[in-house]
C-alpha cells in the first residue's frame, strides 16, 4: 500500500492489534476487503479514490498485518473492529465499500451501527449462496494447504509468468489473469505471507446468513458484480439487488476480484453512487 501514498497505522481492540491505512482527500470512505485477501488488494482501486476520498482500509482480524480475534462467535466481531479503527480516525458517518467476505462485513457494520453508514456498496458480497459445492470445497482445501502463502513468496515469477498467473488466478477468481497489471497481481498476494487466522472468518462466514436481516438496512446500498463471477453466481447479486431494492452494475468481462480486474469501472460506479 506504500505505492498507494497512504500511512500505516494499528489500534489495540479488545487484546488485538488492528492494522489499517489511511490517506487521501476528502469526506471519509472505508473499504474492506475479502476472505484471504488484505488492505493491499485495494491497491489498483485506491489511487481512483483517494483523489476526491480519504480513504480507511483495514486488515481485517487474522489478515495481512492484523492480529487474530482470540475466538470468533460470527462476523459481528469484524464489523466491530472496522467500526472501531473507524471511530478513531473521526471518520463516521460514512459510506462503506465490502468485497466478498469485506461485503458481508459491513452488511453487519450497517445492521450493528445504522447511524454509522451512508452507502454501501457490496461488490460480489459473500453471504448468500457462498459460491457451489465445488467452490465451498475449494476454499476449504485452501484454508488447510495455503497456496497463497507458496505463490507469494515467488511473487516475481507470478508477475513475469502468464502460465503461473493463469493457474492461479484464472477460471475461479479473474476472467483474464493475463490481463491484470502487475500491482494488481502483487496486491492480492500481498498477504498472504502474513496471515494469522483466516479460517475462523471461513467458518463464521459459513454459518452466517443475512436474509433474515437485510429488510433492517437503512443505507442506500449497490451492487457491484463481475459478469463471469465463477466463485459467486450473478443468481447472489439479483437475490441481493431484489432483497435491498437495490440497484445491480454487471462489470463485463470480469471475474470475482472486480476490484483490481477493472478499478476505473469499479471506482466510476462507486464515486457515483456515494
Amino acid at each position: 500500500m506504500t505505492d498507494a501514498k497512504l500511512s500505516e497505522r494499528r489500534l489495540e481492540v479488545k487484546g488485538a492489534a488492528v492494522r489499517y491505512f489511511v490517506g487521501g482527500d476528502g469526506p471519509p470512505l472505508l473499504l474492506v476487503h475479502g476472505l484471504g485477501g488484505s488492505a493491499a488488494n485495494w491497491g489498483e482501486l485506491v489511487p481512483l479514490l483517494a483523489s476526491s476520498r480519504r480513504l480507511i482500509v483495514p486488515d481485517l482480524p487474522g489478515h495481512g498485518g492484523s492480529e487474530p480475534l482470540p475466538a470468533v462467535a460470527g462476523l459481528g466481531a469484524f464489523a466491530d473492529r472496522v467500526a472501531a479503527v473507524a471511530e478513531r480516525e473521526d471518520a463516521l458517518p460514512a459510506p462503506v465499500v465490502g468485497h466478498s467476505l469485506g461485503g458481508v462485513v459491513v452488511l453487519h457494520l450497517a445492521l450493528r451501527f445504522p447511524d454509522a453508514v451512508t452507502a454501501l456498496v457490496l461488490a460480489a458480497a459473500a453471504g448468500l449462496s457462498t459460491g457451489t459445492r465445488f467452490g465451498r470445497s475449494l476454499v476449504t482445501a485452501s484454508m488447510v494447504m495455503r497456496p497463497g502463502r507458496l505463490a507469494a513468496r515467488h511473487t516475481d515469477r507470478v508477475v513475469r509468468s502468464q502460465f503461473l498467473r493463469q493457474a492461479l488466478l484464472g477460471a475461479y477468481y479473474v476472467a483474464d489473469p493475463v490481463g491484470l497489471t502487475e500491482s494488481g497481481v502483487r496486491g492480492f498476494l500481498a498477504g498472504h505471507l502474513l496471515h494469522t487466522d483466516i479460517g475462523s472468518a471461513w467458518r463464521a462466514l459459513r454459518t452466517d446468513d443475512p436474509r433474515e436481516r437485510l429488510h433492517a438496512l437503512r443505507a442506500p446500498s449497490l451492487l457491484l458484480w463481475g459478469s463471469e463471477d465463477a466463485q459467486l453466481p450473478l443468481d447472489d447479486a439479483f437475490e441481493y439487488a431484489r432483497r435491498l431494492r437495490a440497484p445491480l452494475r454487471v462489470i463485463p468481462d470480469c471475474g470475482h476480484l472486480l476490484i483490481g480486474e477493472r478499478p476505473d469501472a469499479c471506482a466510476d460506479a462507486i464515486l457515483s453512487f456515494i
